[in-house]
């Protein structure tokens, strides 16, 4: 139990003392990649700890995270959150899932993702032509998991994602997949996940039409040719425990690291305090992340349903507020 305490103890001093960090002084692939709207965060129970949720998410809401999560669900659930985001972004997310078997878990998700209206420039009107555009992502998933063992569960996502740029467009596919792991050691649960693994993402449409003088073979329009892009794959690799202080207090300790292919390796530390199931405080913050940093947030069960809030610092852009429920249909259990 001791060397439980210590490593709680740990987690804890980092979630409390790192608020902030130093550019590294290392080359990252910024902007090397397409879609970067998926590495957004889709859960408000996951944002108010900090994003730490591979091996604490259970549920649905937690899919995108990792798809074995949905594997913790009692019955059928539905989830819905939206989020204004910084600079007018708005994103939302809604999704389903329910328990086929004993041991089979099947879930649909859908995010979304606005840009709000900007102006379109060019050389000749830099301040805008009057015409307005708007960047715009969507991804639609399939889960299904299953509980190998007492110990063991596995998830795996399919998905479809698309993007729109004005008059352009990008289309492609990719899939997630994910663990939860008791490891039976001071009940340290080990969660992982690799998200976003598919193919290239390659923009077409009008808007990169050019315009040629005629020729036999040439009906005077050109389209450019985009390089192509991969999408933001990420692993997630994390650890949680539960610390029980009575009958009706606990909390819940949680670390990830995560490793995207455009970013430097970075990390979510989070907890979150509960009453009797019933009521719930959440504290988080980012590792070494270029403008994430400290996260909170709250929530209460009412009956079949949780309300959550989080509340995300983004540094030197605006703060963020998000609101999640999860409904528990048919009567029964969540988890």
């Amino acid at each position: 139990m001791r060397l439980k305490y210590i490593i709680l103890m740990v987690l804890v001093n980092i979630c409390l003392t790192q608020t902030y960090r130093e550019i590294p002084d290392v080359v990252t692939k910024v902007g090397t990649s397409v879609g970067n709207w998926l590495k957004l965060e889709t859960d408000a129970r996951a944002v108010g700890m900090g994003g730490a949720q591979v091996a604490a998410g259970e549920g649905v809401s937690a899919l995108s995270y990792n798809p074995a999560s949905i594997a913790f669900m009692g019955g059928t659930q539905l989830y819905y959150s939206h989020t204004n985001y910084v600079a007018d972004i708005t994103h939302g997310s809604m999704a389903y899932g329910t328990r086929l078997t004993p041991t089979d878990f099947f879930a649909v998700h859908y995010f979304s993702m606005n840009s709000g209206p900007m102006d379109v420039t060019n050389a000749y009107y830099p301040d805008g032509t009057g015409e307005q555009f708007e960047v715009k992502g969507m991804c639609f998933r399939g889960t299904y998991a299953k509980i190998m063992t007492d110990r063991l569960k596995v998830g795996l996502s399919f998905k479809y994602i698309q993007e729109s740029i004005y008059t352009t467009k990008m289309n492609t596919v990719a899939m997630d997949i994910g663990s939860n792991f008791d490891t039976g050691i001071y009940g340290f649960i080990l969660g992982m996940s690799i998200s976003n693994f598919g193919l290239d993402g390659q923009f077409h449409g009008e808007g990169l039409d050019q315009q040629v003088a005629d020729t036999v073979s040439v009906d005077g329009k050109l389209q450019k040719v985009t390089e192509k892009f991969p999408l933001p794959m990420v692993f997630r690799l994390g650890l949680k425990n539960t610390f029980m202080i009575n009958e009706y207090n606990k909390i819940v300790f949680a670390f990830d690291g995560v490793n995207p292919i455009d970013y430097t390796v970075n990390g979510n530390v989070g907890m979150e305090y509960s009453w009797n199931e019933t009521a719930f405080l959440r504290l988080g913050t980012h590792l070494a992340h270029d403008t994430a940093s400290f996260t909170a947030g709250a929530g209460i069960k009412i009956g079949n349903i949780y309300v959550d809030y989080a509340y995300a610092s983004y540094s030197v852009l605006n703060d963020t507020h998000q609101f999640g429920f999860r409904f528990a249909l048919g009567g029964g259990d969540f988890y």
